[in-house]
């Protein structure tokens, strides 16, 4: 079985999902899997929530571990659409690290 890159295993991709599991995963990459940085991506509307991921994850749950954003980085990606029309949608990305 091929080992996925460390980068991969420490993101946290945004959706649709219960905010608080987002949230967990982050915490998780932390404390159980000693993670030294953590990479939450999100795309369109899923922005908002990804923002309110990191600050609940670093503010309110991992507070005591020094966790801080090291970095946003924000940009846009194009794709078709169901009806076959290119369309460009937002993405962003923050990295939490361990300070």
């Amino acid at each position: 079985m091929a080992e996925k890159p460390k980068t991969e295993e420490n993101t946290i991709f945004i959706g649709g999902k219960p905010f608080m599991n987002y949230v967990t995963g982050v915490v998780m990459q932390f404390t159980t899997k000693g993670a030294k940085e953590v990479i939450i991506k999100a795309r369109g509307k899923f922005i908002a929530r990804a923002v309110d991921v990191a600050e609940v994850s670093t503010k309110r749950f991992l507070k005591e571990h020094h966790i801080v954003v090291k970095d946003i980085k924000i940009n846009s990606e194009e794709f078709e659409n169901k009806e076959g029309k290119k369309v460009n949608v937002s993405t962003i990305d923050i990295t939490l690290i361990k300070k």
